[in-house]
């Protein structure tokens, strides 16, 4: 039967015909029915990363003000207030080192009391944050594991960190007390040599002698010595911004556990004898240490010494010249200084986050991405443009994500690191 044959294909051609025909217009008008999603902006892959790592802050200042009504971190801060919570969860910092600060002073048994008795009141201050004041909002870490326990549980993180060990006078048992109250690293000295180690700032009101001929210890002091062992006895971390060169290779070399830079930057960058040198940072990394870039505007790039001294003659003027005293000024004179500091910074840019990016660029290229952090010093002079407040913190992670950085990697310099080397400091307990 041929003829019914081909009568059979004819329509079986027509169908596919048909089809065909059908099938090219769904394709042509694909866009119609089909929305494809675009891929995500930068922004949107920053806002990403930074909700999903941990951001640890190494280095926060407070006045011994803080937490009552003069600095109530609960609350929106003005000037000079950097961070408070409402800043923390704008930003996106999960977690703040607040800093137990005393400037130098005379080392003899006045000197240190005085010292030790300022350090207990920031203690207290901070406790007084987390166990009193908002223990539903920010709670106290001892350990990473603390670290990330608290952040599971949607809370902001304090952590404590000893910024001149001027406070442990020369009483050793006072370091115990410390971290029995908290205290998870130490910082060996800050500006002006003491019984630890050598400055990386000599004072000239202390009669310091210079470094170029060999310090007043040439690194560190034997009393220096024991007190890096009791550390690492305790857990504790050892800091090392602040130090001379000498004293950090030797306190890194020394230290049975990983050591930090809790808010330094890099030399090779800004020749600031607060920068560590290429061979400090491989140093620290050798040994498992992580060095946290500071947004510190004088020690990212060249500060003309005409604005550093406008910027000390307006302070003295107003009389705004020790953190309590900028916490404790009346609202025109915080005025008036923060006008003031603004048109030296029209006039002589600060640095910016990319500037701070190139500083971490830096170092992740000289030691590798699991020896770098982030830090600002808010409240201690630190504050660039585009990361001048805990609120802005998303700027640095948009940045990193602009020059490359993987999420892992964004990860690590925000907190996995550091994390990493309080496990270390951790197991290397006595």
């Amino acid at each position: 039967m041929p003829g019914r044959a081909n009568m059979k294909w004819t329509r079986y051609g027509i169908l596919v015909a048909g089809l065909a025909l059908i099938v090219g217009a769904i394709w042509t008008l694909r866009p119609v029915f089909v929305t494809e999603t675009p891929p995500p902006t930068l922004a949107e892959t920053a806002a990403r990363i930074h909700a999903s790592v941990i951001t640890i802050d190494t280095h926060v200042d407070i006045p011994s003000t803080f937490a009552t009504d003069i600095y109530d971190p609960g609350k929106p801060g003005t000037y000079p207030v950097q961070v408070d919570l409402p800043r923390m969860r704008e930003g996106g910092l999960d977690a703040v080192f607040f800093v137990v600060y005393a400037g130098q002073g005379a080392r003899d048994d006045a000197g240190y009391a005085q010292a030790a008795a300022e350090a207990f009141a920031k203690f207290a201050a901070i406790r007084r944050m987390t166990d009193n004041l908002y223990p539903d909002e920010i709670g106290l870490a001892r350990s990473a594991a603390d670290i990330r326990r608290l952040h599971g549980e949607g809370k902001r993180v304090a952590l404590i960190g000893i910024e001149n060990g001027y406070v442990v006078g020369r009483a050793p048992a006072l370091l115990d007390i410390y971290y029995d109250l908290g205290a998870r690293y130490l910082g060996l000295v800050h500006n002006g040599h003491n019984d630890i180690a050598d400055s990386a700032l000599p004072q000239e009101k202390f009669a310091d002698r210079a470094n170029e001929d060999g310090g007043e210890h040439g690194g560190l002091s034997d009393f220096g010595r024991a007190l890096i062992a009791r550390a690492n006895d305790l857990g504790l971390m050892v800091d090392v911004s602040h130090a001379s060169k000498a004293a950090a290779l030797d306190a890194i070399e020394l230290s049975r556990a990983p050591v930090i830079a809790s808010h330094s930057s890099v030399h090779a960058l800004h020749p600031h004898p607060r920068n560590m040198t290429d061979e400090e940072i491989k140093a620290l990394a050798a040994k498992g240490g992580v060095i946290q870039i500071v947004a510190f505007d004088a020690y990212l790039h060249e500060v003309p010494e005409e604005k550093l001294k406008a910027r000390r003659e307006l302070a003295v003027s107003l009389g705004m010249t020790s953190l309590d005293a900028f916490f404790g000024a009346s609202d025109e004179t915080k005025r008036k200084f923060a006008d003031g500091v603004a048109a030296l910074d029209a006039k002589w840019p600060r640095a910016t986050v990319a500037t701070l990016a190139d500083h971490i660029d830096h170092a992740v290229k000289l030691v590798g991405i699991d020896h770098v952090g982030i830090s600002s010093d808010f409240q201690g002079g630190g504050g660039i443009e585009g990361w001048s407040h805990a609120g802005e913190t998303l700027n640095v992670t948009a940045e990193l994500v602009r020059r490359g950085y993987t999420e892992e990697e964004i990860g690590k310099l925000w907190g996995e690191n550091l994390m990493r080397v309080m496990d270390a400091a951790e197991a290397a307990r006595k």
